[in-house]
């Protein structure tokens, strides 16, 4: 497997632990103040941030930051799917409008992005 591929595969994975640090912290938000779930919920969404803060680094110091920036926008489709599967809320088309135009931007970007490296060779 190349370098890239696996620079991918550690920059989903580490926004994967990103966008569930935030199933946490809305789980805590669900709990009464101060209860040891509600303190549990969030020292676990700490962990998450900071095991995401280590595995950003690396993925950074391997990929361009703006490539690996656009890739973040894929946490709008995961909170979504979040939302529906452990909230029971509502996908409105709204919603999957906005999700998709982020997802579009992403594409129309990486598109450019490797145009532009044609280019530098």
């Amino acid at each position: 497997m190349g370098e890239r591929i696996k620079c991918i595969i550690l920059l989903h994975i580490a926004l994967l632990i990103y966008s569930f640090s935030g199933v946490f912290t809305k789980s805590a938000a669900l709990e009464k103040f101060m209860s040891f779930k509600f303190i549990s919920f969030y020292c676990v969404a700490i962990l998450m941030l900071g095991i995401y803060a280590i595995c950003w680094q690396q993925v950074i110091k391997r990929m361009p930051l703006t490539t690996a920036f656009a890739n973040k926008a894929v946490c709008v489709v995961w909170g979504m799917l979040y939302g529906v599967i452990l909230f029971s809320e509502h996908i409105t088309i709204g919603k999957v409008i906005g999700a998709s135009l982020v997802m579009i931007g992403i594409v129309i970007y990486s598109l450019a992005d490797k145009e532009g490296e044609k280019d530098e060779q």
